[in-house]
């Protein structure tokens, strides 16, 4: 029969053929077979590259631990919402009479019947889904309690432990959350059910809610008011990690007059009334009736508002405010100790120090190594430096910050030659076979340029040479090593080029990275890292693995999530390795009385662009501890970590949660101990805190008379505070100079200075101890700000400085401004680097220094030396300058006389202190032009301990003649002479001022 067809015919359109159907069900199977696979992939590659770095514990804890919290409060979750689900519906009311409303929810019941049994498991299995995952997020909160160590230490108001804060009441927290998250559903389901099945009516004659629906509704809601008995009980102990506003503090924890003596007995009384609440509305099926659950709920809401609320504002408005300091101040006394202790503050030393505006060589003397060691090179300025003289090649790039290190007693600026594939032709072969790595490690003296105003390198080319002598140069893992490299089997990457353009080659054969020999592995890293190459590419043979992850801050993060990490690695050369140097804090928001800081934001200052940022899982914090050192090795990636602080509890708690993935403190190289130093960014927590918790004393905090603030940059064009520097200082109530860690301080408002501060970096028995020289109010010290603007204001230095740019075609930079208390005044170094437009290449054109207070002379001069001496004046002899040249003479160094004229007697303890001076002062010139800096130091310490000797001598009977000074063997002293001597002519070949 023909096909009829025609406006008033419609085609047939059968079912699809089998062979249709067919193609479309292999196409699902295939696009589920393949997001299956991608979800394989991520886990895959992520036990692999765990199982490479030997932290798979670390791997397959986390994942139990998230497998059994999703588990268990999945599957509760279900089980409790399903009940309840199941148990609205079997108390359903038999159906008859129904009205208009039941009439309309019929056609929704008639829908349901024949799917009952799965929509109910539909239901509970989504909401235990839910739940399940949220759970399984809580994987910190569940091993800090299972794992828990005390802290030995016992709140000030509740008598228990810290660790009841830090480890049990947030898991405590989390369960009751939960609890009242299964209530609330299983509420809101049954509510459902009842209305959906006649047990609730909104419309009708007779009873709202059936009997079986109000027995069942009547228990769910005594357990919700149970279980805010449970909470108001527990919020007693949430009033010492309770946070507010208070005193100019933003993150105030802790109680205070009217907690303890309104809210807390508040809380108590809440307490026993919610129990009765939820005990009357246990009664409610017995009685039938909603009217003393009813009438009990709200006296305790009215008990809440009145007792919770109503009588705490009370108790603040006339008992507090009329006395307020007295009431407060054993609470805020409480808030200063625990925030001192928590934070590591607790053993800082303030010591008053009234800078004088001038000195004498005398008083200098105790400063000789902190002159000796201004830092000239500015580590955030001469980046650009140091990769136009030593990158050598276009794929090389040093970071814009470079880092600051100990070698022997030189301060050091380091930067890591890494790999920066912009400066390569750009394909997949060249980005992840043939460049794979940077080169070497370059160091400068921190203290000297040369002649042209460029760094003075200790180790440098390419490959490096100098003084770190034989290590393997090459970086695979580094701050700017970003993308992944397929290494090894064989094949020959680019080591680095040759000075004649021959490219030198290199087979990767360290042990870190993922191999690629299954065929199962390869594939699911071509998914990862969504590149079908890594699948067929004949450039991968057998032995060849992928290394990824290569940076050391994301390295030390993943093997240990439980830390935070410091936002500035830095690199270290030590027993033949570069290895990267990383410090770990741990942290808790749970130590009662202790306030609250920000870390992200109390650790920013005006290079953190440059840097990087401290970030965290627990981001506001009122513990910390830089609990681990951890070090990743930069060419096989191997990352260890080291237990640093042995008295730390949290440590303790997260060491039992993953056992044997840090090395006891113990096991730390000889080699790599002295480059340990204190933390940036624990320091600048620490001073933050410290600008107002120096205040020790409740009633002066009360009237905050004595607020610091870390003063903003002048150096720079943000409105971010001012970074500390890592300088060889001595403090004045210290006994020698040490590496230290250094900030200032000015007063709340004001840009004068208020405050120095240290802390011994050296990993010495002083290691972290705090001293703070604090200025008289009258005293009249210049902060940062006041400094900078003098030295712009000068005459003198606007016309050097204007002489300098003018026909170069560049700008002006200044770099890091120093305050050092030195020889009982202040002494401010900044050194001026120039700029060119086009090259952006810094030179050292010029030092400014200044020394005192508001009548400071400003000096401008081409180098450090010329300056010390135009602000010390004849004084600059009581210490040592380092050059600005290789081949210079240092200016005016401290140098032995005579003590006596010729013929005059003289002990033989005087002679034996003169021939030391003698000795003493060779050996620094020896030292000197040979460039051995260690030696030097030495050298100038025992002249300085002859020069003491002689001093000491003289007060004695005299003795034997005293032989005139052979020329060229020695001279005398002029500093430190005893008065009333004759100096004889200084030698040929001895420094002397000017020279």
């Amino acid at each position: 029969m023909p096909e009829r067809s025609g406006p008033g015919f419609r085609r047939r359109v059968g079912p699809p053929s089998r062979r249709a159907r067919v193609l479309l069900l292999t196409l699902g199977v295939l696009a589920v077979l393949f997001l299956l696979f991608v979800m394989f992939a991520g886990f895959w590659t992520d036990w692999l590259w765990f199982k490479s770095v030997h932290y798979s514990s670390v791997f397959t804890t986390q994942l139990w631990t998230k497998i059994g919290l999703f588990a268990v409060f999945g599957l509760l979750m279900a089980v409790i919402v399903g009940f309840n689900v199941w148990l609205a519906h079997r108390l359903r009311p038999p159906l008859s009479a129904m009205s208009v409303e039941q009439q309309s929810l019929d056609r929704y019941r008639s829908g349901l019947a024949p799917f009952k049994r799965w929509a109910l498991t539909g239901i509970a299995l989504v909401i235990g889904l839910v739940a399940g995952a949220a759970a399984s997020g809580q994987w910190r909160t569940w091993l800090l309690w299972t794992n828990g160590t005390s802290f030995g230490v016992k709140d000030p108001q509740f008598g228990m432990d810290v660790s009841f804060y830090a480890f049990e009441l947030p898991f405590y927290e989390f369960l009751l959350g939960f609890a009242f998250s299964a209530v609330i559903v299983s509420l809101l389901t049954s509510v459902l059910v009842h209305y959906l099945y006649g047990g609730l009516r909104l419309q009708g004659p007779g009873r709202r809610a059936s009997v079986g629906a109000q027995g069942h509704l009547a228990v769910l809601l005594g357990v919700f008011v149970l279980l805010k008995a449970v909470a108001y009980w527990l919020d007693r102990y949430a009033l010492a990690v309770k946070t507010g506003a208070y005193k100019g503090v933003s993150g105030w924890t802790g109680l205070r007059y009217v907690d303890a003596n309104a809210f807390l007995p508040a809380k108590t009384i809440l307490f026993f009334v919610a129990i009765i609440c939820a005990v009357l509305f246990f009664l409610t099926p017995i009685r039938r009736t909603w009217a003393p659950a009813l009438i009990g709920l709200g006296l305790m809401v009215l008990s809440a508002v009145l007792i919770g609320g109503v009588y705490p504002a009370i108790v603040q408005q006339f008992q507090v405010k009329p006395n307020e300091q007295a009431k407060e101040t054993p609470y805020i006394q409480k808030n200063i100790d625990a925030t001192r202790q928590a934070y590591g503050i607790a053993d800082s030393e303030v010591s008053t120090y009234d800078p004088a505006d001038s000195t004498n060589a005398d008083a200098l003397k105790p400063d000789a190594q902190t002159i000796a060691d201004i830092r000239l090179l500015d580590p955030n300025v001469v980046g650009p430096t140091f990769q136009q003289n030593q990158a050598l090649r276009k794929y090389y790039a040093f970071p814009k910050s470079l880092d600051v290190d100990r070698y022997g007693d030189q301060d050091s600026v380091l930067g890591v030659r890494e790999l920066d594939l912009n400066g390569i032709q750009r394909n997949w072969i060249n980005d992840h076979f043939n460049y794979t790595h940077g080169y070497g490690v370059i160091a400068a003296k921190g203290n000297q340029v040369d002649a042209n105003g460029n760094p003075v390198y200790t180790e440098s080319a390419l490959p490096t040479k100098g003084s770190f002598g034989d290590y393997q140069q090459r970086i695979y893992y580094g701050e700017k090593t970003t993308t992944y490299s397929i290494v090894g089997g064989g094949y020959q990457d680019i080591d680095y080029t040759a000075e004649d353009g021959t490219p030198v080659h290199f087979s990767y054969d360290g042990e870190g990275g993922v191999g690629l020999g299954n065929p199962l592995t390869r594939a699911a890293y071509a998914v990862k890292f969504a590149e079908p190459q890594i699948l067929y590419s004949s450039a991968i043979r057998d032995g060849a693995k992928v290394i990824y992850d290569r940076t050391p801050k994301e390295r030390v993060e993943k093997v240990a999530p439980w830390l935070s990490i410091d936002a500035d690695p830095y690199p270290v050369v030590e027993d033949g390795r570069v290895v990267w140097v990383l410090d770990g804090y741990t942290t808790s928001d749970g130590y009662p009385f202790s306030s609250k800081t920000t870390l992200g934001d109390v650790t920013k200052d005006s290079l953190t662009n440059q840097r990087g940022e401290l970030l965290t899982a627990a981001n506001q914090v009122n513990y910390i501890r830089n609990s681990v050192k951890a070090t990743v090795d930069a060419y096989t990636g191997e990352v260890t970590l080291y237990q640093w602080d042995e008295n730390d509890p949290v440590l303790k708690t997260w060491m039992k949660a993953f056992p044997d993935t840090v090395k006891a403190k113990a096991e730390i190289p000889g080699s790599l101990m002295p480059h340990l130093r204190y933390p940036q960014d624990m320091f600048k927590v620490q001073r933050d805190l410290l600008a107002e918790y120096h205040m020790t004393d409740a009633g002066g905090f009360f009237n905050g008379t004595d607020i610091w603030q870390v003063p903003t940059d002048p150096t720079t064009n943000s409105n971010e505070v001012q970074p500390p520097y890592y300088l060889t200082v001595r403090m004045p109530d210290a006994k020698a100079a040490t590496f230290s860690l250094t900030t200032s301080f000015a007063p709340n408002g004001r840009d004068n200075l208020a405050a120095f501060m240290s802390v011994s970096a050296d990993p010495g028995p002083d290691y972290g101890k705090i001293r703070i020289a604090k200025m008289p109010t009258d005293s009249g010290a210049l902060g940062p700000k006041q400094v900078q603007a003098k030295f712009n204001s000068d005459p003198l230095v606007a016309n050097q400085l204007t002489l300098l740019k003018t026909g170069t075609d560049s700008d002006i930079e200044y770099g890091n401004l120093l305050t050092l208390p030195v020889g009982g005044g202040l002494l401010n170094v900044e050194p001026v680097y120039l700029i060119g437009r086009s090259a952006k290449v810094p030179v050292l054109k010029k030092v400014l220094a200044t020394y005192g207070n508001e009548n400071a002379v400003v000096a401008v001069e081409d180098n450090l030396e010329k300056a010390l001496a135009k602000v010390l004046g004849g004084a600059a002899g009581g210490a040592a300058v380092t050059p600005t040249a290789p081949g210079t003479t240092p200016t005016n160094p401290t140098t032995p006389t005579s003590p006596t004229t010729p013929g005059t007697t003289v002990s033989p303890e005087l002679q034996k202190a003169i021939g030391d001076a003698v000795k003493a002062n060779n050996d620094s010139q020896t030292a000197f032009k040979n460039g051995d800096w260690a030696a030097y130091g030495q050298a100038q310490k025992a002249l300085s301990d002859a020069l003491k000797a002689i001093e000491a001598a003289q007060q004695k009977p005299a003795g034997t003649p005293a032989p005139a000074p052979t020329p060229g063997a020695g001279a005398a002293p002029t500093p430190g002479a005893a008065p009333g001597t004759t100096p004889a002519a200084a030698p040929t070949g001895t420094p002397t001022p000017g020279s």
